[in-house]
């Protein structure tokens, strides 16, 4: 769990970062968005199907993680 935290916080800060220095620039808040999330729209199938394939790996470890602790904590005397 703490992983997927310091990763989401990571691309938080990453592209508020971003944002921040598109504004400075002197884009609107819109267009700097759109540069923030422009790579994702340029992607060929292959590159979605593996990007999809590393998100469903990485979350389905964390909920395997997430599911064995709670039934370790469950089996308690």
């Amino acid at each position: 769990m703490k992983i997927m935290g310091i990763t989401l916080l990571m691309m938080g800060c990453l592209m508020g970062f971003s944002l921040g220095l598109d504004i400075l620039q002197g884009f609107d808040v819109s267009d700097a968005w759109q540069n923030a999330v422009s790579p994702f729209r340029v992607m060929e199938v292959a590159e979605l199907f593996v990007l999809f394939i590393l998100l469903f790996l990485f979350f389905g470890e964390t909920a395997y993680e997430v599911i064995k602790k709670r039934k370790k904590g469950s089996t308690k005397p």
